[in-house]
């Protein structure tokens, strides 16, 4: 039997796939072959079955290197669950367990070990290796490795020792996210032999990406949210204060919320990572230390609230959503306040090659956050994926920017600054144009003025929006050394004068009410494509996924994946034969859990 054919034949009894993609059956036969191999596949694209389906081909062990320790026993539960033997070693077990999965190691009774890079820093490891050398070494989230990668870390500088004493054994090195700098450094850092790279399309069609100005990021978020019920998502501040914070007020009006930063302790962040992966909470909240190599499919959203310093970041984040291929929403809440820290941070470093470096790409974030093309077209080109056709599938394609002559507001917005003295910031000045009773406004006169209340007719957050435009066009100025207080620059006597049009942009308080309506709703509930009593069958489903989940004390995916019982419910298969076919399901899951599934499917067609 060829190669490939064993190939085929593992992904389809064992995982319960169809057919292969995203190159994944090349790479598979270069690994076995005994070549390296560099591969970049975007977040769902099944980079995992590139060295789990080598490692059931191959005589001996595949040893894994994961980066994050909470995430090894759900990724061996996985394996487990499709009957794979698979085991980890970490510090997280007792001296007895780890001299267990050892023996394990050493007897060849399993196929998968994942460590973490840690690991490879101990020489009772490393004597265990050479004692019985595995037949691979597959380095998940490898962009680790690189100082040009977003999320480096000094831990995987050690595993650039491997080739060195394991020359004879193939190494694949898999990550979702590495331009062309990256990829380079990683070949080097990992002293890799004339390696395969693989770079696959960098497109999540599935993923609608949105881009709305942060005005009331609670407000905004909970809009976002009333749509939600029932769906699983992740919610990204910048920081552990703004996550607690967060967490607090959506909890308070009811959602149900976990929180995950680097301020909680080990055991605090494992239960919350363990609560959001079981579905026993629906939101997690979190800083970036939250989400590498989460494999939880079934995640519709993920929202930031605050911006990511770079594309990379924004790109493996948001990637976290929609894993199962089905649709989900990416929404950016976007503030230049997110971007002046950022400026701020990398100009205190020393000068050289690296700050610029972290400065393109600040400036590459700032210009899609900016962008007036098609958001897809900017991600994938930054990437080096030409693209030229528009996805209909992000804001800018859906909801194109509506301008209006805005010479009346800006008149507005710069008389009043100018009436107060220039010496107050926005808040100040929107409370002044809408009229406000707070008593500082009485206390200083400015009720008495005439531009007091004439932009009543507007929101705060719509006069926010346009003061920040005027100072982007520089018709406004901020004092830095006076909080922030607004003053006229030159050009603004142009515009009060009326001496030149003025063409501004519709504030997107439009686009946020949207979100509200059922329209954009659609994209990320995939049950809105079945009828009223298929939803009663995908609840039932999904109930009973649950319930076999608690028994076994495994994340509810690992048993089947939303993608799978929505193929259940549009073929109702009536026998297991039938049920074999459905993706996601193999030999051994049919064998565990068909009888179950099946009889809820049979009960359905009967009361039906």
């Amino acid at each position: 039997m060829s190669i490939a054919e064993q190939a085929n034949e593992i992904l389809h009894s064992v995982f319960g796939y169809k057919s292969f993609r995203n190159q994944q059956l090349p790479i598979i036969e270069s690994v076995i072959r005994g070549e390296d191999n560099v591969v970049i596949i975007p977040t769902g694209g099944g980079k995992s079955l590139c060295y789990q389906i080598p490692a059931l081909i191959l005589p001996g062990t595949t040893v894994v290197i994961s980066p994050l320790i909470a995430l090894m026993k759900d990724q061996v539960d996985q394996l487990l669950a499709y009957g794979i033997k698979a085991a980890y070693l970490n510090g997280s077990q007792s001296p007895q367990e780890q001299q267990f999965v050892a023996n394990l190691y050493i007897q060849g009774e399993i196929k998968l070990l994942y460590i973490a890079p840690e690991r490879l820093a101990t020489s009772t490891f490393i004597n265990m290796l050479k004692s019985v050398a595995p037949s691979l070494i597959a380095i998940d989230e490898a962009h680790c490795i690189s100082q040009w990668g977003h999320d480096f870390r000094p831990e995987y500088l050690q595993i650039g020792q491997l080739k060195a004493k394991f020359s004879a054994v193939p190494i694949i090195a898999l990550t979702a996210t590495a331009d062309d700098v990256t990829r380079k450094d990683i070949i080097e850092r990992l002293n890799l032999d004339k390696p395969q790279v693989r770079l696959t399309s960098f497109d999540r069609p599935n993923i609608r990406y949105t881009v709305v100005e942060r005005l009331n990021p609670l407000e905004q978020v909970s809009s976002f949210l009333t749509n939600q019920k029932g769906n699983s998502g992740i919610i990204y501040c910048s920081s552990r204060a703004k996550v607690d914070d967060m967490a607090s007020r959506l909890a308070n009006r009811g959602y149900s919320v976990a929180a995950y930063h680097a301020g909680l302790t080990t055991q605090e962040r494992a239960n919350a990572q363990e609560r959001f992966l079981k579905d026993d909470v629906a939101i997690m909240v979190a800083t970036v230390a939250f989400g590498m190599g989460i494999n939880k499919p079934n995640v519709r959203f993920v929202i930031h609230a605050n911006a990511p310093r770079t594309i990379e970041a924004y790109y493996q984040e948001t990637g976290r959503a929609g894993r199962d291929g089905l649709p989900a929403e990416a929404i950016l809440l976007n503030n230049e306040r997110d971007f002046n820290w950022y400026q701020t941070v990398i100009a205190e470093k020393e000068e050289g090659f690296h700050k610029s470096v972290e400065l393109h790409k600040l400036s590459e974030m700032i210009a899609f956050t900016q962008a007036q093309t098609c958001r897809r077209i900017v991600l994938l080109n930054y990437f080096g994926e030409h693209r030229v056709e528009k996805c209909n599938n992000c804001d800018v394609c859906l909801y194109p920017l509506e301008h209006y002559n805005g010479l009346v507001d800006a008149q507005k917005i710069l008389s009043c600054v100018y009436r107060v003295g220039q010496n107050y910031g926005t808040q100040y000045l929107v409370d002044v144009l809408r009229g406000s009773n707070r008593s500082s406004i009485k206390e200083n006169g400015h009720n008495t003025l005439s531009v007091y209340g004439i932009g009543k007719e507007h929101s705060a957050d719509y006069w926010t929006s346009i003061i920040r435009q005027l100072i982007h066009l520089g018709y406004l100025k901020q004092d830095p050394t006076s909080f922030s207080a607004l003053f006229l620059s030159e050009e603004a006597r142009n515009v009060l004068r009326g001496d030149i049009s003025l063409s501004l942009v519709k504030p997107r308080l439009e686009l946020v009410k949207r979100t509200r309506q059922n329209r954009y709703a659609r994209s990320i509930n995939q049950t809105t494509i079945l009828s009223y009593e298929e939803r009663s069958l995908f609840n039932n489903l999904k109930r009973l996924r649950k319930e076999i989940a608690d028994m076994d004390d495994v994340a509810p995916y690992i048993i089947f994946s939303d993608e799978s019982l929505l193929e259940m419910v549009k073929t109702q298969p009536e026998s297991k034969r039938e049920l074999l076919g459905i993706t996601g399901v193999g030999k051994i899951k049919l064998e565990k859990y068909g009888e179950l599934f099946l009889d809820e499917i049979e009960k359905f067609i009967t009361a039906n």
